[in-house]
C-alpha cells in the first residue's frame, strides 16, 4: 500500500480544469512508478484535504480515471492502482507459465479439481464421446506474482492422454504437459464476455459486477479430440491480442483467403 502524498498544489487559475489536474497528478505518479499496480491510493476525503479541492471534483476525477481503467475501486476497500492488462494471443496455443516467465514475473497455480467424470451432455459433445464415457476434468486458478489471472476448467480424453490424472500440476501446467506430450492438428476457438458464478468471482478476485472473459478452445488429433477448455480472465486487467500472418503461395495464381 502506498502512503505518498501528491505533493501538488492545484492551481485554479489554470486554464485546465481542477479535476483534470488531479487527473494529470495520479497518473504521473503512476507512470513514474511512485504509485505500482495494486497501492491503495489516498481516500477520497484526504485528497479533498491535501488538495483543497471540492468532493465533487476529486470524486470526477477518480471516477474517470476508473471509467478509463487506471484505477479500480474496490467497495468497502479503498482505490487502488489498477494492474497492466495482459495481453495474449488466442490463435496460437501457448503456455500460460510461459507467458508470465516472459514478462519477468512469476507464475504459481493452484489446483482445485483434479477427477475422473462422466461428463455433461454439452461436454460430451465437444469431446465427440458418448454420455456414458467418463473423461478427466482439471480446474486450476493461474495466478501472476500471486494474483489469479486465468481460471482453466478443461476436460481431456482419457484415451488420448491416459497418464493426465498422475501429473502435479501445481508444478506443470495442464497446458505444458498436453504441448509436450500430445501433437495437435488444429484447435477451434471462440470468445465471449459473459457474468462469472460466485465460485469464479471469488477464485479471480473479481471488483462487483466485473465480467470475465472466456476463451473456449477444443484442440484437435488425427485421433479425436484431446481436450477442451474454457478459460476465464479478469476483464479488468486481461485482454487478448495477436498477430494473424496470411498464408502466402509460391504458385502463380495462388490467392490468400
Amino acid at each position: 500500500m502506498s502512503t505518498k502524498k501528491l505533493e501538488s498544489a492545484l492551481s485554479p487559475a489554470h486554464a485546465e480544469p481542477l479535476y483534470k489536474q488531479i487527473k494529470r497528478l495520479i497518473a504521473e505518479k503512476i507512470e513514474k512508478g511512485t504509485w505500482t499496480a495494486g497501492d491503495k491510493i489516498p481516500t477520497e476525503l484526504s485528497l479533498v484535504d491535501e488538495l483543497k479541492a471540492s468532493r465533487m471534483t476529486v470524486n470526477r476525477a477518480l471516477r474517470e480515471l476508473t471509467q478509463e481503467g487506471i484505477l479500480v475501486r474496490r467497495q468497502g476497500s479503498g482505490t487502488f492502482v489498477a494492474p497492466s492488462k495482459l495481453e495474449t494471443g488466442f490463435l496460437e496455443i501457448r503456455n500460460i507459465a510461459d507467458d508470465i516467465a516472459a514478462r519477468g514475473h512469476e507464475h504459481s497455480c493452484q489446483v482445485l479439481m483434479l477427477e475422473k467424470v462422466i461428463p455433461s451432455v454439452t461436454v460430451a459433445h465437444l469431446m465427440e464421446r458418448a454420455e456414458t464415457e467418463y473423461v478427466f476434468h482439471s480446474l486450476c486458478l493461474h495466478l501472476e506474482n500471486g494474483a489469479p489471472i486465468q481460471l482453466e476448467d478443461r476436460h481431456v480424453n482419457p484415451d488420448l492422454v491416459p497418464d493426465f490424472l498422475n501429473q502435479d500440476f501445481s508444478q506443470q501446467t495442464t497446458g505444458g504437459y498436453l504441448l509436450d506430450n500430445v501433437p495437435y492438428t488444429h484447435a477451434d476457438h471462440k470468445i465471449s464476455a459473459i457474468t462469472p458464478t460466485e465460485d469464479q468471482t471469488r477464485w479471480l478476485s473479481l471488483s462487483p459486477a466485473e465480467p470475465v472473459l472466456v476463451l473456449e478452445r477444443q484442440t484437435h488429433c488425427a485421433e479425436g479430440v484431446i481436450t477442451a477448455v474454457r478459460l476465464y480472465h479478469p476483464s479488468s486487467r486481461y485482454e487478448f491480442g495477436g498477430t494473424f500472418i496470411p498464408h502466402r503461395g509460391t504458385q502463380k495464381g495462388d490467392k490468400g483467403v
